[in-house]
C-alpha cells in the first residue's frame, strides 16, 4: 500500500479513538451544538495560525480552547439560554474568520480542504499532532471517566459525592477542543461534529454500559474510516466525507438492529411467563 494511504489510515483511525469516547458525551449530554461550534470556530484559529506564523494546528487548538474557556464561563452567568448562545458563537466565529483570511492580502488558503478536509493529504507532521493529541487526550480521559460520567448523570448529585464538578466542565471541552483541533485536517470543520456524533449513536444501540458504548463507538468510527478510504480508492469520492457517509450507513444499520433486553426485563419477562 502506498505511503499516503498507510498514513490517512493511521490518521483516520487515531481521530476516530479520540472522537468515539468523546462523542459518547456529546450524545449523553445532548451537546452536538456544542461540537459544531467549536467546529465553527476552528477557522478563526487558522486565520489567527497565519497571522500569528504558528502551526495552523497550534493556532486552531489555542482558539479551540479559549472558546471552550468563553462557553463554560458565559454559560455559568446564564446570560443567554445555551442554545443562543452556541449559535452565536458558532456563526459568528465562522464568520470573523472568513473575514480576517479575506484581510490577509498574502495570504492563499483552500478553504475547501479546511471545510471538507483531505485525508488523503495527511503529513507526517500532521499525524505526529495526531499521535500527540491521542497520547493527551486517552490517558487524561481514561483518568477522569469516572468524574465526567458521575456529571453527565447529575452534577448536583456528583457535587454531593465530592466529584470536582468544575474540573470535570472545564476538562470536557478542552478535550473536545483539541480533537476537533486535529480532526480538522481529515474531514474538515463542517464534518467534525459528524465524525464524533454518528459513531457514539450507532454504538449506542448495542453498548449495555458507558465503557462499552465508548469502545463501540471507537471500533465503529475506526471502520468507517477504513470504508471511507475504501470508497474514495474504488470511486474517487473525497476522503472524509466518505467515511461519514460509512458512519451514517452503519448508524442506519444500527437502529434496524434489535435491541437486547436489559438482564432485568428478561428476568421480568420470565417471571410473567411466555
Amino acid at each position: 500500500m502506498d505511503d499516503f494511504l498507510w498514513r490517512a489510515l493511521l490518521a483516520g483511525i487515531g481521530v476516530a479513538l479520540m472522537a468515539g469516547p468523546l462523542g459518547c458525551f456529546v450524545v449523553w449530554r445532548r451537546m452536538a451544538y456544542f461540537g459544531d461550534t467549536l467546529a465553527h470556530a476552528a477557522l478563526l484559529g487558522v486565520a489567527i495560525g497565519y497571522l500569528l506564523d504558528i502551526d495552523l494546528v497550534l493556532g486552531v487548538v489555542g482558539t479551540s480552547l479559549a472558546l471552550a474557556l468563553l462557553l463554560v464561563a458565559i454559560e455559568r452567568r446564564r446570560l443567554v439560554p445555551t442554545d443562543t448562545l452556541l449559535g452565536i458563537l458558532a456563526h459568528s466565529g465562522l464568520a470573523i474568520g472568513l473575514v480576517v483570511i479575506a484581510f490577509v492580502e498574502t495570504l492563499r488558503v483552500d478553504l475547501m480542504a479546511y471545510l471538507f478536509g483531505d485525508l488523503l493529504a495527511v503529513s507526517h507532521a500532521d499525524l505526529w499532532w495526531i499521535g500527540g493529541a491521542a497520547a493527551v487526550a486517552l490517558p487524561t480521559l481514561a483518568w477522569a471517566w469516572r468524574s465526567l460520567v458521575a456529571v453527565t448523570v447529575s452534577e448536583d448529585l456528583a457535587s454531593v459525592e465530592g466529584v470536582p464538578v468544575t474540573l470535570a466542565r472545564i476538562l470536557f471541552p478542552a478535550l473536545l477542543a483539541l480533537v476537533v483541533a486535529v480532526a480538522m485536517k481529515a474531514v474538515g470543520v463542517l464534518l467534525v461534529t459528524a465524525l464524533l456524533i454518528l459513531p457514539a449513536a450507532a454504538a449506542r444501540r448495542l453498548a449495555r454500559t458507558p465503557e462499552a458504548m465508548a469502545l463501540l463507538a471507537a471500533l465503529i468510527g475506526a471502520v468507517a474510516v477504513t470504508g471511507g478510504l475504501g470508497l474514495s480508492l474504488r470511486w474517487d469520492t473525497p476522503a472524509g466525507p466518505s467515511a461519514v457517509v460509512v458512519a451514517l450507513a452503519i448508524f442506519l444499520f444500527m437502529i434496524g438492529w434489535p435491541r437486547r433486553p436489559a438482564p432485568r426485563d428478561r428476568q421480568a419477562g420470565q417471571n410473567r411467563g411466555p
